[in-house]
């Protein structure tokens, strides 16, 4: 390997270090963001959300059940009363307030991931028909090299032609609200209703 071949491949590693640093610092400042915008009763919901979410909160609540029922069935043996007789009302008042809280903040915790997962899919779509968009210029470059050069030889491709083309998102759409098919696997009414070419 020549001094000039080591020199351009260890530029070439320098630029690609580079690009991958400013990608994870954009991520990194997109999530840094996004965290600031928390406000604290969310951050309180989430951590108790969290928690709730260990196999360790499962467990104390089956333990605390347990003691509750184990106590209240205990205390008439003993001569005294029981604070909550079954079918143990306080015990399922407890628990049904318990069970609403749990959904609140799990549901809390889940629009917030949600719109994080929607910022994210825009993203993806708009790097997605960026490429769309570059690749088809570079079609397009190659095509018109390819008719350049006289040692070629000039030809007609119908695929090259029509890849030359990028997409418009308002295109896309069209074609998938025209051919949208069911998670269940059916053709939706649309579809159904077209006849065969």
């Amino acid at each position: 390997m020549t001094q000039a071949s080591r020199s351009d491949t260890a530029i070439s590693r320098e630029l690609e270090s580079e690009q991958i640093d400013q990608n994870i610092a954009a991520m990194h400042d997109f999530y840094m963001r996004e965290e600031s915008k928390r406000s604290t009763a969310q951050r309180h919901a989430e951590a108790i959300s969290d928690f709730v979410g260990q196999p360790a909160f499962l467990l104390a609540t089956l333990i605390f059940v347990a003691l509750w029922i184990g106590i209240n069935l205990g205390l008439p043996l003993g001569q005294w009363a029981a604070f909550d007789k079954p079918p143990f009302h306080w015990l399922q008042g407890i628990v049904a307030l318990a069970a609403l809280l749990v959904t609140t903040v799990v549901l809390i915790k889940q629009n917030r991931v949600a719109k994080l997962t929607e910022q994210r899919d825009h993203l993806d779509l708009k790097v997605t028909m960026l490429t769309e968009q570059k690749t088809a210029k570079l079609i397009d470059l190659i095509e018109e090299l390819r008719r350049d050069m006289p040692n070629v030889k000039d030809r007609h491709d119908l695929g090259a032609v029509v890849m030359q083309t990028s997409m418009t998102p308002e295109r896309v759409l069209a074609a998938l609200d025209e051919k949208l098919i069911s998670p269940d696997g059916s053709v939706s009414a649309s579809t159904a209703s077209t006849p065969p070419a």
